[in-house]
């Protein structure tokens, strides 16, 4: 049995319904689940004013909880960047704490990663995914099971066929151009030593220009939204691209873009137009089909550890073990 602490830093809960469910699936797993003072808390359209939040984050922190576990993501962190409690939450994850979300919380992963050098998780919240209607998706229960019980080692996920001839082409690229020593191998790619980190893609862009957005060099980077056209994803990846963050990464892996819809206007223009031009813009891998974003089934990834990617014909896995 773990203790979970549940918390709301961002949007108010309004689904309270899937908060409900979500909390019981919790209880139901065996868990010892604490629910704080503040997590259906409404001020606007937040989980309560910026000083409730705050406090939140502190209780979570002083919990002694296995994992901190957030009630939804939405807008909100970013307004509280300049006053997290960056000492308190380290010293936090030093004792144990895992901090847990996606969506709005990578802010919070972010600033803390790159003030303090600690590791957080990127995965699942209350509402949208233990709460879902119909029960949680199996693999992202297992993946978060697997986090408590200290025994995740890696993920893997297979990757979209049109991802391998761009791959191939990178393989053949680099092998041209006398590739370090065991970074690929024949028709295989493996990237060793290399940071995780991203998430949310509009709130990462926000974040440039920011003390907040972490310096990684030589790190792989981890991407997703939702309500996003395409073209806006596009414009968003074009400012990562122009403020040479891209291009510092060993590679970009795309996980799920979802809830939008093109327009005639668009004449053919869709999501795989923005990554066949990404691909053309960098000297780097760009996967897709990463299993993580506004979907049931997501693994669960460790924000700011060096982790080692191997990919074999469409067979990907990500190794932090």
């Amino acid at each position: 049995m773990s203790h979970i602490y549940i918390y709301s830093p961002s949007g108010a809960v309004r689904d309270k319904a899937a908060f409900r469910r979500g909390v019981a699936r919790l209880i139901a797993l065996g868990h010892d689940v604490e629910t704080d003072d503040s997590a259906l808390s409404s001020h606007m359209r937040f989980a309560g004013d910026d000083d409730t939040r705050l406090v939140a984050i502190e209780r979570a922190a002083a919990s002694g909880a296995d994992v901190a576990l957030i009630s939804r993501g939405g807008y909100g962190l970013s307004r509280l960047l300049p006053r997290l409690p960056y000492k308190a939450v380290a010293k936090s994850i030093e004792r144990g704490t895992q901090f847990v979300g996606l969506s709005d919380f990578t802010a919070f992963q972010c600033a803390l990663f790159a003030k303090t050098g600690a590791t957080t998780w990127a995965g699942p919240a209350v509402g949208e995914d233990f709460g879902a209607e119909g029960g949680p998706d199996e693999i992202m229960e297992a993946c978060f099971d697997d986090l408590l019980c200290g025994q995740g080692e890696g993920s893997g996920w297979r990757l979209p066929a049109s991802d391998v001839p761009a791959l191939a082409t990178h393989l053949e690229s680099r092998k041209r151009k006398a590739a370090a020593p065991g970074e690929e191998e024949g028709t295989a790619l493996r990237l060793r030593k290399a940071t995780l980190w991203g998430g949310n893609l509009s709130v990462l862009c926000s974040l440039v220009g920011t003390p907040y957005l972490p310096q990684v060099k030589g790190g792989i980077l981890f991407l997703e939204d939702v309500n996003e056209h395409p073209y806006r994803i596009e414009r968003q990846l074009t400012q990562l691209l122009y403020a040479g963050i891209l291009g510092q990464q060993k590679a970009v892996l795309l996980g799920s873009f979802n809830r939008f819809s093109t327009t005639p206007h668009d004449r053919g223009y869709k999501l795989q137009t923005v990554v066949d031009w990404l691909r053309a813009q960098l000297r780097i891998p760009v996967l897709t089909g990463l299993p993580f974003g506004h979907v049931p089934t997501k693994v669960l990834l460790p924000f700011g550890q060096p982790v080692e990617l191997m990919v074999q014909e469409r067979d990907a896995l990500l190794y932090w073990g």
